[in-house]
């Protein structure tokens, strides 16, 4: 079986279980929505408020840390149009880039009053839907994320 999920460590130490924690979470949004034949694969970096904090300045302007940041490598109508055709590619292939601040993983989980690993899998799922092309601009976006994340999160045993 192909690896479906590149998880790096940028400076923070590297903890095996996270990382096939990660891959777990991964396998099973690739399940959820029918793309784990399609020879995709995720970056996904675990790293520092202060690298995240850079990121999320260079690429969205925006001057502050953040929790999760998300890069796509396509388009929602192209996402779509491959799981029609139902045709993988030849060479694996990146569908986007996932960054994590681990300090606001752990900040979250205890503001929401429940596990690291439950909080790390919704970043994980979140910014999965977000490479996926979804989104949480208006409600009706909003909803249709939710209830995806959601049912993942129950899938994994990691509900609130």
């Amino acid at each position: 079986m192909q690896e479906i999920a590149e998880t790096k460590f940028l400076h923070i130490e590297e903890k095996k279980e996270l990382k096939s924690f990660v891959e777990q979470v991964v396998t099973t949004c690739f399940q959820v929505e029918k793309i784990e034949n399609l020879n995709f694969y995720l970056s996904i970096t675990l790293t520092s408020p202060e690298e995240i904090h850079k990121l999320n300045k260079k690429f969205r302007n925006v001057d502050k840390e953040t929790d999760v940041l998300s890069f796509p490598m396509f388009e929602k109508e192209e996402i779509d149009k491959i799981k029609e055709q139902n045709k993988g590619n030849v060479l694996p292939e990146a569908l986007g880039d996932i960054v994590i601040s681990v300090s606001k993983v752990e900040e979250q989980a205890k503001e929401y009053g429940h596990s690291f690993e439950r909080e790390l899998a919704y970043m994980v799922v979140h910014g999965f839907y977000h490479i996926m092309g979804y989104d949480h601009i208006n409600e009706d976006e909003k909803a249709i994320m939710r209830e995806k994340e959601e049912y993942v999160l129950t899938l994994l045993k990691q509900t609130r």
